[in-house]
């Protein structure tokens, strides 16, 4: 009984620190409909941005995390403005294959600019173990996936409660409509993207602090992607409710079915439960359903 309690604890850790990379995705998806593959790549790019200016802030967590998020959110306006404004008319795959490209430049440049090797992230989370009933729980870990949880919660009300976050969503279920209404789509897409530069920053951030920032920490998108589409790629909540589910399962099956196969069933599991939701929703948990008329 203490595995299992061991296994869930950890794996509503970790799926809460999922749901925040989760976030980025839905972010861009809510925002201009556009569904962003270079998401790891721009989480692995704020980073390194923080790690860097760790270093020139003189450990400055607070300096170097702002001035990373600024830096972002530079770097996601001029992706929408330069990249995807052009290809707003284009098919969907046009753009999709725009995302892939400009992570696999990021994922280049990279190293070329900061090398290869591990930075280290200065954290402000408490450092040590808290141990309850058996369970041990990493204090890094457990207080990463409360700050994720703030920022997550801040991000839900920004969209059900001010005009910009409802405006957003509008350009996102119908840009045709929203523009005749007077909402200026441009300007919301360079926003959406601006926004999803500063999740980055922080996700870089907290990820960094947990495991180091190096040129791997881009992957992690390619790996959270079940998430985005168990959850519904344009639903907060399902990022969340999804992070917490892949966290979970993944958990389960490297501990309890890893040591019977001999390992790397945790990093089927998460595919397997995915395909069990859409084979039910194909929209995935908290996805809607879209009903065209013709």
């Amino acid at each position: 009984m203490t595995l299992f309690l061991q296994l869930l604890v950890n794996g509503v850790l970790i799926g809460i620190l999922y749901a925040l990379l989760a976030l980025g995705f839905v972010l861009i998806a809510k925002g201009s409909g556009v569904i962003n593959f270079a998401q790891g790549e721009l989480v692995l790019l704020g980073g390194y941005l923080v790690a860097v200016l760790l270093g020139a802030s003189g450990e400055n967590v607070f300096v170097a995390l702002g001035g990373a998020m600024a830096v972002m959110v530079i770097v996601g306006v001029v992706i929408e403005r330069g990249v995807l404004r052009p290809l707003v008319n284009e098919p969907l795959l046009s753009l999709v294959m725009a995302t892939i490209a400009i992570g696999t430049v990021i994922r280049g440049v990279v190293p070329l600019i900061w090398g290869t090797s591990t930075r280290s992230v200065t954290t402000v989370f408490p450092t040590g173990t808290l141990e309850f009933g058996g369970i041990r729980v990493q204090q890094p870990v457990l207080w990463a996936a409360a700050f994720a949880l703030l920022f997550i919660g801040a991000f839900a009300m920004f969209f059900m409660r001010s005009r910009m976050g409802l405006a957003m969503q509008a350009v996102s279920d119908d840009r045709i409509a929203s523009q005749s209404l007077g909402v200026d789509t441009r300007r919301i897409n360079a926003i959406a993207w601006g926004t999803s530069g500063v999740t980055a920053a922080f996700t870089g951030y907290v990820w960094g602090s947990v495991l180091g920032v190096d040129p791997l920490l881009g992957m992690i998108g390619i790996l959270v992607f079940p998430v985005v589409i168990l959850g519904g790629i344009d639903s907060i909540a399902g990022a969340l409710v999804g992070g917490v589910a892949v966290g979970i399962v993944e958990g389960m099956a490297g501990g309890y079915l890893d040591p019977i196969v001999g390992g790397g069933f945790s990093l089927v599991a998460p595919l397997l439960l995915l395909l069990i939701v859409l084979m039910v929703r194909p929209y995935g948990l908290f996805g809607r359903r879209e009903i065209e008329r013709v």
